[in-house]
């Protein structure tokens, strides 16, 4: 069987532990990536001894690309996509650094990329449990929810409307018409929102194959049909802030309703009370939403700002 050739983008911020585990999981792929770019958002740990080790050790090329300053998950993979697409790459595999890929991952996919180019498989958790990622998006009050019971019951496909960077397989095309995604996100709600921006103009699928373990253990409980993982006091910030950033694209595709949105907004704040208490049993955390959600009313009214625009196919590299 002939496989689509994929490129690896990798975001890493200060985990050189786990992003030398990955490194080594993408060696062990068979078939083997076209290419593997990890994107360096200026770590100060042993980072760059570990990717002076891979670019050895791997046997596919490696490219990185060190920024010099922090990003976040959004501008690594922003970035990370637009070097790999001025490299060539025809897919692109986008994932954190705290996770492992399973060998046979990208033989699992390849059955389906001819009929689909925006593609997610499951994921377990670092105790090897099916890790739950089964979601669809309402525009309506910007918030995805979880889709409860077995989505595969009926199908090896379920159709959604959102994306996840950690696992998320694009075609180069999509990224092309619909943008990079946005580095303005730094973390939290860019791959949600990216997700639901393609699924304007295509399908966005979930397969019933298993492709990534979690090697990152979190706390998490479990409120059956989903479960609620602990988070930071920045990812709260970004996450009420980046509701801006979400109301601007609803704008730009008719899609946002200021009642519904609003609605939304309370269920997204309740849901992080919520993960305060019962997940890190702390309120320290109230004031970076707080001061997210001010923010938020900024980018929602700000006259300068502008949705990723679409790429042309000539794209030059820019770094």
């Amino acid at each position: 069987m002939t496989y689509p050739p994929v490129t690896v983008v990798v975001a890493t911020f200060n985990r050189a532990d786990y992003l030398a585990r990955l490194l080594d999981s993408l060696g062990k792929l068979d078939p083997a990536p076209a290419a593997v770019v990890v994107v360096d958002n200026a770590s100060t740990d042993s980072t760059t001894e570990v990717l002076e080790a891979a670019r050895v050790a791997l046997p596919v090329p490696l490219t990185v690309h060190r920024l010099p300053v922090n990003a976040g998950g959004s501008g690594g993979f922003s970035a990370g996509v637009e070097r790999a697409l001025a490299d060539g790459a025809e897919w692109v595999w986008l994932m954190d650094d705290d996770v492992e890929v399973l060998p046979d991952a990208l033989a699992a996919f390849a059955p389906w990329q001819h009929k689909y180019r925006c593609l997610h498989g499951r994921r377990l958790d670092h105790n090897d449990e099916p890790f739950f990622w089964q979601h669809r998006f309402n525009a309506f009050l910007g918030v995805h929810f979880p889709v409860p019971g077995d989505v595969f019951v009926n199908s090896p496909v379920f159709r959604t409307n959102v994306a996840c960077f950690e696992g998320v397989l694009l075609h180069s095309d999509v990224v092309r018409a619909v943008g990079l995604p946005d580095p303005r996100f730094f973390i939290n709600g860019d791959d949600t929102t990216y997700g639901w921006l393609i699924s304007q103009r295509e399908p966005v699928v979930y397969l019933d194959e298993f492709v990534l373990r979690k090697a990152r253990p979190q706390k998490q409980i479990d409120l059956g049909v989903r479960h609620l993982n602990d988070s930071s006091n920045l990812g709260r910030y970004c996450g009420m802030r980046n509701r801006g950033h979400l109301a601007r694209y609803l704008m730009v595709h008719g899609r946002y309703n200021r009642f519904g949105f609003g609605i939304g907004t309370a269920l997204t704040a309740a849901k992080e009370l919520l993960r305060l208490v019962a997940v890190e049993r702390t309120l320290s955390g109230v004031g970076s939403l707080w001061n997210g959600w001010r923010q938020s009313r900024f980018l929602l009214h700000d006259p300068d700002w502008q949705p990723m625009p679409a790429l042309d196919r000539g794209t030059e590299r820019t770094a």
